[in-house]
């Protein structure tokens, strides 16, 4: 009852733009789950790594998205949404192709980038976070994305440079899947991402971002016992409520 108490009050504290995080509550900091077995026939989500910190993500209706859109690394297909960031080029184009409907920036003119979108059975929306830049600092230059799809929460961190905030965690909710860039020089060092994820407490980490085996090599090693690891053969996984591991678990997909 005491903790309840607690999250309403914190609840009631929060911004408006945390509150949108209702679809993936309760928040991050909330004790940890067990989750039910979704009903047979129960819907999917499937995640194709295209490299560097590109990932396509296909609903069961039919809707695509593809994270940090550069416009080479892509699919084949034409996505409904793409998400971009700008801390680098190789996380973003100046000229998406015109055929996508749906272009997210990560970052915007004299303010946050606000984004919530909702197209059919996908939900997306933004989360604001600083870039440092070799000048200073870009107080809210780089957006987290969060997909909500097939009654689960995706977040992609983009070009994080740093913890988050209490009030971060709040608009992220509570995360089941996260996409964490891990090369432990240009966004953070490996250590501070793994406190980071430590902060979301989400059951399934995928890397990202980085550098060839040593770099995720140097990450698995630092992660096992925390999180079990499953080195994967194949770029795709199909994730679903029954998917979910029972413990925190870093999947490998190849392609980084």
């Amino acid at each position: 009852m005491l903790l309840r108490c607690l999250l309403l009050l914190l609840m009631l504290a929060l911004p408006e733009r945390a509150l949108l995080a209702a679809g993936c509550f309760p928040v991050a900091a909330a004790p940890a789950r067990l989750w039910p077995a979704a009903l047979p026939g129960a819907a999917a989500v499937r995640l194709t790594f295209l490299g560097h910190s590109s990932f396509l993500l296909e609903s069961a209706g039919g809707v695509t998205a593809v994270t940090d859109f550069n416009g080479y690394v892509r699919p084949a297909l034409t996505p409904d949404i793409v998400t971009m960031n700008n801390a680098h080029s190789t996380h973003f184009t100046p000229s998406p192709d015109p055929a996508i409907p749906h272009v997210l920036r990560g970052w915007a003119l004299g303010g946050a980038a606000e984004h919530d979108l909702v197209v059919e059975d996908m939900r997306v929306r933004s989360v604001p976070t600083a870039v440092h830049g070799r000048t200073g600092e870009r107080a809210l230059g780089n957006s987290m994305f969060v997909f909500e799809v097939a009654d689960l929460c995706i977040a992609h961190l983009g070009h994080l440079h740093h913890r988050l905030l209490p009030v971060q965690l709040a608009e992220l909710g509570q995360i089941d899947v996260v996409l964490a860039p891990i090369d432990g020089a240009y966004t953070m060092s490996q250590e501070e991402m793994l406190e980071v994820l430590r902060q979301i407490r989400a059951p399934l980490v995928i890397p990202m971002h980085y550098f060839g085996s040593t770099v995720l090599g140097r990450f698995v090693e630092l992660a096992r016992g925390a999180w079990d690891i499953d080195m994967r053969g194949e770029p795709e996984l199909l994730l679903s409520r029954t998917t979910l591991p029972r413990r925190p678990t870093v999947v490998v997909l190849p392609g980084g």
